[in-house]
């Protein structure tokens, strides 16, 4: 039940970008092009970056929690905070001048200025985000979920108007979506940041602002496995990104650009599921080898393993059965909705590889391994990937379908390259590493104090 729950809470937190180009993309194809490149520029430059940073909250809150040294919890997830707060500063500057990077970049001018627009009025939601993904992470690891899927839940609902509003009786057209898209965020993480000083449930783990949290010295400590762990998540979801910035300088790129964003759309939306199933294996992996236990940590991951390649069955079945009507959600334009159709079969399949790989992902964060995983997924996608979409998509000419079929290729190399080492993983001594990970981060606080 807790990972269906955190399933669905993923789910409806990605449905507010959903939601948002849903409802641009019936102002025209140029403002649907112009928040789908903002949309994929913002992922690339900024959500992927905190999302990762704060998935080092796995490894180091998870093991914690499984120890038993609950105020460390409260420890970690300030330091987080305050870092990605930090971080979150040069990229708003980054998004500030999102048009003039665009157009150095090659892209459509006409795109270019209207994806300027939206990215620099969705700054706001960089700093909500960051501190989102930190609460998240904080109650997951307790195996506290339904708040936060109520919190999405509720969110998610309140989107729907409020983008209806700011988009159509505003008069602020797809900027407004843009707006709609902060407020949601900023009320998401005040839900949220009410039930953990409040909530009876957090009173071990949340016991107020610490000063450890904040010492110079201990940053090193969480940036240790959150560089590594951003680098894991950010060279995946860049080649994703990549793959609409290179739609752009396809013949026809209006088309292609939105056809491309539009499967990039679908393709996050069905992620969300697995992307939940992620996030559940590695706080239990984390969890059972703080706690000392590393045979439930394997059988855990072996179960979810099956959980993932049922789930990627069905839904790549539901993909297939709806191509021919899924572009409607997104634009009129036949044009655009004959091509969706023609691309959701080779979506269903890279949803099949990806619920897997997700899963053997969130393995390695709950063990630690998120040096191991950013080398997987560099071979994987930039020595792989990137290089034979090119190559299908330039040289063969086989347009925005080589871009994806490349991306096959690269999750290919993925799942066959974490299956590897999974199976041939020693889980007696990871346990111990965790253990000693624990007390290691338990002795430094002392020293401060």
């Amino acid at each position: 039940m807790a990972i269906r729950a955190i399933d669905i809470s993923y789910t409806f937190k990605f449905w507010y970008h959903l939601i948002s180009v849903m409802f641009v993309g019936h102002l025209g194809e140029l403002p649907l092009s112009g928040a789908s490149m903002a949309t994929s520029f913002a992922s690339v430059t900024g959500f992927s970056l905190l999302q990762g940073m704060a998935s080092a909250l796995d490894t180091f809150c998870g093991q914690s929690y499984g120890a038993k040294q609950y105020r460390m919890l409260g420890v970690h997830v300030q330091r987080a905070m305050f870092i990605l707060m930090v971080v979150a500063i040069p990229l708003a500057v980054i998004w500030a001048n999102t048009r003039s990077i665009l157009l150095v970049l090659g892209q459509d001018p006409e795109i270019s200025i209207e994806a300027g627009s939206y990215a620099k009025l969705m700054v706001p939601c960089l700093f909500a985000y960051g501190l989102l993904q930190c609460l998240n992470r904080f109650l997951q690891t307790q195996n506290i979920v339904f708040p936060m899927m109520f919190s999405s839940a509720m969110t998610t609902l309140l989107h729907l108007p409020i983008c209806w509003f700011m988009v159509y009786k505003s008069g602020l057209g797809s900027r407004g979506a843009a707006i709609a898209n902060s407020i949601s965020y900023w009320i998401n993480v005040t839900i949220l940041a009410l039930y953990v000083k409040f909530s009876p449930s957090c009173k071990k783990t949340w016991t107020g602002f610490s000063k450890e949290a904040f010492a110079l010295n201990n940053i090193p400590i969480f940036l240790k496995l959150a560089v590594p762990s951003a680098v894991m998540v950010c060279l995946e979801m860049w080649s994703f990104e990549l793959m609409v910035l290179l739609s752009g300088l396809l013949p026809n790129p209006k088309l292609e650009t939105s056809v491309l964003s539009i499967s990039l759309n679908t393709s996050a939306l069905v992620w969300m599921i697995p992307f939940g199933l992620s996030g559940a294996i590695s706080i239990r992996v984390s969890n059972e080898l703080g706690a000392g236990n590393p045979r439930a940590a394997r059988l855990a991951v072996y179960v979810v393993v099956v959980i993932a390649i049922i789930e990627s069955i069905v839904v790549g079945a539901v993909i297939i059965l709806i191509r021919n009507i899924w572009g409607y959600a997104y634009s009129n334009e036949e044009e655009v909705v004959k091509y969706v159709a023609i691309m959701l079969p080779i979506i269903a399949v890279s949803n099949f590889l990806d619920g897997i790989q997700s899963v053997l992902s969130g393995t390695a964060r709950g063990v630690g391994w998120q040096k191991i995983g950013a080398y997987v997924n560099l071979g994987s996608y930039y020595l792989v990937g990137i290089p034979a979409a090119v190559v299908l998509a330039f040289v063969l000419h086989v347009g925005g379908k080589g871009l994806w079929l490349g991306i096959i290729c690269a999750l290919f190399v993925q799942v066959v390259s974490l299956t590897i080492i999974t199976i041939r993983t020693d889980w007696e001594k990871e346990a111990k590493n965790a253990t000693d990970r624990v007390y290691d981060s338990i002795t430094t606080e002392s020293l401060v104090s």
